[in-house]
């Protein structure tokens, strides 16, 4: 398996990871769902424990949780590392 094709799937299963931590910070904004729902429970296992590392980091300022701002720029961040770094291997610029 090529390498920049491994990193391409990498960059692109983060996108789809983006897409699902949106929803879940969509959600968020309704206090009054019912987070036993299969599905929103599944959301929520997959995102949490990205998202508690930033909280951790970050309080939340007047009941607002800013966290989920710095979780979306360090996934962002790495997305491009990866994207780059694949076309990089992929258009031979490391000599590979």
């Amino acid at each position: 398996m090529d390498l920049s094709f491994l990193l391409g799937v990498m960059a692109q299963t983060l996108s789809i990871y983006t897409v699902v931590l949106i929803v879940r910070v969509l959600l968020s904004w309704f206090p009054n769902l019912d987070w036993g729902n299969p599905v929103l429970s599944a959301v929520s296992s997959i995102t949490d424990p990205y998202l508690n590392v930033f909280r951790g980091l970050i309080p939340p300022l007047g009941g607002l949780d800013l966290s989920a701002i710095i979780a979306f720029i360090a996934l962002n961040l790495l997305q491009s590392l990866l994207s780059s770094a694949s076309a990089s291997f992929y258009s031979g610029g490391f000599g590979y």
